[in-house]
């Protein structure tokens, strides 16, 4: 077996370890299928599931969606709502996953000749989840039935309001549970504490996923009452392009049921059968069918923007409309605020940069800021996650001392959990979220006891998280071997994300030919290897690091590895292989 080439230290100061298996394709005896098996096997795959893996599939991977508790309570209750023609509204999040959940089911309501309404919260002005005041507006208005998705699960006040106006709630969620839950209709959360083995496993699913199983299971409860005797039955795998893109756009782990939503979806996705996404993937300047980094990259954001800085409904009526005028005035008016965001990002995540660093070795990062934008918090503690390695939380203020924090974690600590137990210790007004992250509202005067107990409950964690940091790499290439083929193989084992990561490769000996900064922080370097093949390769954010640092004043004389991803150019209509730096090592 071959091994990484000995790396004493590396530029990041880190270790070079195999994910598993031989990954030296240097020889060339390595068949593209034989590769993709690696792949999959590195990541836990066993071997004799390796096929159902390669082509991930609903049949492989669907599970009966009754073994969820209250779904088949929840569909029954839908169906009847279906079949008297019942006033019912869709009572969504504001971020990708809430209007991605709620178009779904929208849109299928729609095509079982049910016209849902939809409420989405203002963020700055109601905040997170369903309140009561909401809810009973809505009975008033008509509603009899809200379904509240991607939110709920901790609705305890405001599921009690709607009870007491004779509104029926049916909750779809995926945030932790605390052990009791609120009275609803149906509670429909594989990560409910009471959730059954078979059940409890699905528990990385994004909201919009499970949300897919519950139309499933009312589509199900419909045949069976002979509605679609004579009406057409509707095609749900339709709707997978939807499920992709907030399964992604969630940072959901693309492991077991996930990878099937997520590679079907982007089939659909490339048919533009929703004329909503298809404006935004044109808007988003993407000339080919999106690959599942541009949900997360490209598409999400956009939708995220109306939530953050604009409307909160902008994404539920962009991928809900069947008209193409609409759709590219909302596509633009989203675009556009997608760049507003970008700018009010940079100053919120100059500041908050700033603070993380006065914070030593905190094992976890929690910045606080008065007049911060709460619509980008997000996006910056994820920034700052990634910049220091731990979990991180950003806190902006208003001016009576009300902070609306989000966090984001590193793999191995379960932010949620601390921030539901930091709510059950007094420390906050409302929390909750998953392992990856959360949000909290919090009086300024107990910012500093939540960091502290953040800290001390979450240290050995993030302790032991480090001591397993290393960087995994997957394949070691001659630099000839960084070529589009390369990538198209690798590609064959993916879908690729969070829990499933892209294949990580090493390449060596290069020199750098060329180094300069591109845009506002990223490193653009020309490398060539000792036979003269060079390929372009992209340090993201790295410019001003020391990584790029160290890139940039590198002389021609001197050799180094890579490591990173192997991506493809398409720029230009040219399909060129470009390497996208993690980090970097000096030879000898």
């Amino acid at each position: 077996m071959s091994i990484i080439p000995r790396i004493p230290t590396s530029i990041l100061g880190q270790s070079w370890h195999w994910r598993g298996g031989n990954g030296d394709t240097r020889d060339g005896d390595l068949r593209p299928d034989d590769l993709v098996a690696q792949l999959l096997m590195a990541r836990g795959c066993a071997r004799e599931d390796v096929e159902a893996h390669r082509n991930p599939t609903l049949r492989g991977f669907m599970p009966d969606p009754s073994i969820f508790r209250d779904m088949d309570t929840a569909a029954r209750r839908l169906a009847h709502a279906v079949m008297t023609g019942e006033t019912v509204t869709i009572f969504g999040d504001y971020d990708v996953d809430g209007a991605t959940s709620a178009a779904l089911l929208i849109r299928l309501l729609r095509e079982l000749g049910l016209a849902a309404g939809y409420y989405i919260p203002d963020r700055l002005m109601e905040g997170y989840g369903p309140s009561g005041e909401a809810l009973v507006r809505l009975g008033a208005s008509g509603s009899t039935l809200v379904v509240t998705v991607d939110c709920g699960a901790q609705a305890f006040d405001a599921l009690d309001a709607a009870r007491g106006a004779g509104v029926d709630v049916i909750v779809v969620d995926h945030h932790k549970c605390a052990t009791a839950l609120p009275v609803a209709h149906a509670l429909v959360n594989p990560n409910r504490l009471d959730e059954g083995e078979d059940a409890a496993v699905h528990g990385h699913l994004a909201a919009v996923g499970v949300a897919f199983l519950l139309g499933a299971a009312l589509v199900r409860e419909l045949r069976k009452t002979g509605w679609f005797a004579d009406r057409p039955e509707p095609r749900l795998l339709d709707l997978l392009d939807l499920v992709a893109l907030g399964t992604v756009a969630d940072v959901a782990q693309l492991r077991g049921l996930n990878r099937a939503f997520v590679a079907q979806g982007l089939k659909i996705m490339a048919q533009g059968r929703n004329i909503g996404l298809a404006t935004l993937a044109q808007v988003s300047r993407l000339t080919r069918a999106p690959l599942c980094h541009d949900l997360g990259f490209a598409l999400g954001p956009r939708i995220n923007a109306g939530g953050r800085v604009g409307k909160s409904d902008l994404g539920v009526r962009l991928l809900t409309t069947q008209d193409e005028d609409e759709a590219r005035a909302l596509a633009a008016e989203l675009d556009a605020l997608n760049t507003e965001r970008r700018a009010i990002e940079a100053s919120v995540q100059e500041e908050a940069e700033r603070l993380a660093e006065t914070q030593g070795n905190a094992a976890v990062l929690l910045v606080a800021g008065r007049g911060w934008h709460p619509g980008v918090i997000g996006i910056v503690a994820g920034r700052l996650k990634e910049k220091f390695g731990r979990p991180a939380l950003v806190v902006a203020l208003d001016e009576d001392g009300v902070g609306k924090g989000s966090g984001r974690s590193i793999t191995g600590v379960d932010l949620g959990a601390a921030v539901l137990a930091a709510k059950d210790e007094g420390l906050l007004v409302a929390g909750g979220g998953h392992a990856m992250a959360a949000g909290l509202t919090i009086a300024e005067g107990k910012v500093d006891a939540l960091h502290r107990y953040l800290d001390d409950r979450l240290a050995s964690d993030v302790a032991r998280a480090g001591e397993q940091r290393a960087l995994l790499v997957d394949a070691m290439v001659s630099p000839a071997g960084v070529n589009a083929g390369l990538v198209e193989a690798m590609d064959a084992g993916g879908p690729y994300g969070t829990g499933w990561p892209a294949p990580r490769i090493v390449t060596g000996l290069l020199r750098v030919i060329k180094a300069d900064v591109v845009g506002t922080n990223h490193l653009r370097l020309v490398v060539a290897g000792d036979d003269g093949k060079s390929f372009k390769a992209v340090a993201f954010r790295q410019a001003e690091a020391p990584l790029g640092q160290a890139l940039l004043g590198a002389s021609r004389d001197r050799r180094l590895w890579l490591a990173g991803r192997a991506k493809i150019d398409d720029w230009g209509g040219r399909r060129a292989a470009e390497m996208h730096i993690d980090d970097a090592a000096w030879a000898g």
